[in-house]
């Protein structure tokens, strides 16, 4: 299941995804740095994986602390019990 948790602005704002994997722990994904890409940077967003296995409280501090920043931010939740977040990951 997905939901969006937080509507950002349509025109602008990151997409944090976070990943909640059903036994108490929680993943968060953010966007690629800007080195992540080529050269001709691709029409579709890159992710990284920002934090992983972590109890709820700490994703819900670090969105409060995102959304300090970018008030535009859109934040859409995945349940998934293998923690996959299908998305483009950002090369480590």
């Amino acid at each position: 299941m997905a939901a969006v948790l937080r509507r950002g602005a349509d025109e602008a704002g990151a997409i944090l995804v976070v990943v909640d994997r059903l036994d108490e722990t929680v993943d968060l994904y953010g966007p690629a740095p800007q080195s992540a890409f080529a050269e001709s940077r691709p029409a579709d967003r890159l992710f990284q994986l920002l934090l992983s296995r972590s109890e709820r409280a700490q994703i819900d501090t670090r969105l409060s602390d995102e959304l300090k920043f970018d008030p535009d931010l859109w934040v859409v939740e995945v349940e998934d019990r293998g923690g996959r977040a299908f998305l483009d990951l950002a090369d480590s």
